[in-house]
């Protein structure tokens, strides 16, 4: 068995066309890809609510104004002359006088009445835990959908990649059918020839005619194929269905098998990762509840009567909030058990991910091997077919050989060449996969 990488290098060889075009392909499609822009759009969308989070932090300002026109309901008594009217009596005898005058007993609306108040009012958290893990939430939530998309990125590049070497694989089987339709055409015009000068019976011409039709058949389908390949190339590129795909005709060798494991860095293993630690601060978050929460505040506004404006008028009012949950029938408490529980979920998931990864990345290495053994045999067998239909045919053009065995060393070498591009792009598909399971490509 030889050397994979070695195999690698005879695809191609056999292949000879420059990876450039692909790269090319590659770089468009995640630039205009539709689903990529839904990502980046909820990426910025997290982005805004990080900065929503951050912005908790700062003082809240706000100008607050009202004004009241009240009428009857509850009073509030003041007995200003019952009290001080007998005083004030003795006093106007013992002086002689009138000095002090009769009072008469007040009866306040509790509701004020033609009376405006406005301020600026402004509040600010002092120490709230809350905000604190929020904050770091929205972070590693901005965080996940950056990986997401870098996930979704990888798998783009891997279904571009093969998208393109199937739409060269049907490229080649309209090329194979449309040499074998001129190959059975060519039987036709010589059987038909044969047969009106009495070399050889009706059956030959009639099978040749039947050959011709399956040909045409066959090539019909191979090229309703190759439209479908390339078409769904151009939907992932998101261009229009019937752009023509270029193809480089340059001979350049990509790079060897990957041979060393990588796939500790997928990643599905940072995303599962990032979400113990967002779960983390989750369960954080649940016991900051049981914290206090501290604040502060600040009037700076007018307040009087009849719109009144003074130095009387002018007031400010300051103060400090606390708020601390004593007691709330052990709700948090179950809270912090249930991301608890989910905190060893992640970290099971994480232990089987990585047995799946790990799992991916051996049956893609071993279905490229698989692959390229194929495409090896296949490769030689084309050789010995093309041998035999070339020997055969000489045979039959001097009279040595019947039609039939023609007819079976054409339809070898027909199929010997489309195993051969089959077996070929399959391998290409193959090293796509295992590229995919084992993260090589680099996302610029």
């Amino acid at each position: 068995m030889k050397n994979v990488t070695t195999l690698v290098m005879i695809c191609l060889g056999y292949l000879g066309y420059s990876q450039s075009k692909l790269d090319n392909y590659i770089q468009i499609g995640l630039t205009t890809n539709e689903v990529i822009k839904q990502h980046n759009f909820d990426i910025n969308k997290s982005v805004y609510a990080l900065k929503e989070a951050r912005s908790l932090f700062y003082p809240t300002v706000s100008l607050n104004a009202n004004y009241t026109k009240a009428e009857g309901g509850r009073t509030i008594d003041i007995p200003m002359g019952d009290l001080l009217n007998p005083v004030y009596n003795t006093l106007n005898q013992i002086t002689n006088s009138n000095a002090f005058p009769t009072l008469q007993n007040q009866s306040v609306l509790i509701n004020p009445d033609n009376f405006y108040d406005a301020k600026i009012h402004t509040t600010m958290p002092l120490l709230n835990f809350e905000i604190i893990y929020n904050k770091r939430i929205k972070m590693q939530q901005s965080s996940l959908q950056k990986i997401e998309l870098e996930i979704y990125k990888r798998e783009l590049v891997k279904e571009i990649k093969i998208a393109y070497y199937k739409y060269l694989q049907s490229i080649e089987g309209v090329k194979i059918y449309q040499d074998a339709l001129k190959l059975v055409k060519e039987n036709q015009r010589v059987n038909q020839s044969l047969f009106k000068n009495d070399k050889i019976n009706r059956t030959a011409v009639l099978r040749s005619d039947n050959e011709v039709i399956r040909i045409e058949a066959n090539l019909e389908t191979a090229k309703q194929v190759n439209n479908n390949a390339k078409s769904y190339f151009n939907f992932l590129l998101n261009r229009k269905l019937d752009t023509e795909i270029e193809v480089d005709s340059e001979n350049e060798l990509l790079p060897n098998v990957i041979a060393n494991e990588n796939t500790q860095n997928r990643e599905e293993l940072s995303q599962l990762s990032l979400f113990k630690e967002l779960n983390g601060n989750v369960g954080k978050l649940t016991q900051s509840y049981w914290f206090p929460k501290l604040s502060g505040f600040a009037d700076l506004g007018f307040q009087d009567f009849d719109f009144e404006v003074n130095k009387q008028s002018r007031y400010y009012f300051a103060g400090l909030g606390l708020e601390w949950n004593i007691f709330s029938g052990n709700k948090n408490k179950y809270k912090l058990r249930q991301v608890e529980e989910d905190t060893k979920k992640i970290s099971s998931q994480i232990d089987n991910v990585k047995q799946q990864l790990l799992l991916q990345f051996q049956v893609s290495q071993n279905n490229l091997k698989s692959a390229l053994e194929q495409f090896n045999a296949d490769k030689n067998q084309k050789a010995s077919a093309k041998k035999y239909n070339e020997d055969i045919t000489k045979l039959y053009k001097e009279g040595q050989a019947i039609y039939i065995e023609l007819l079976d060393a054409q339809n070898q070498w027909v199929n010997a060449q489309l195993n051969t591009n089959i077996s070929l792009y399959n391998s290409w598909i193959a090293f796509a996969e295992l590229e995919r399971a084992n993260a090589a490509f680099t996302l610029k």
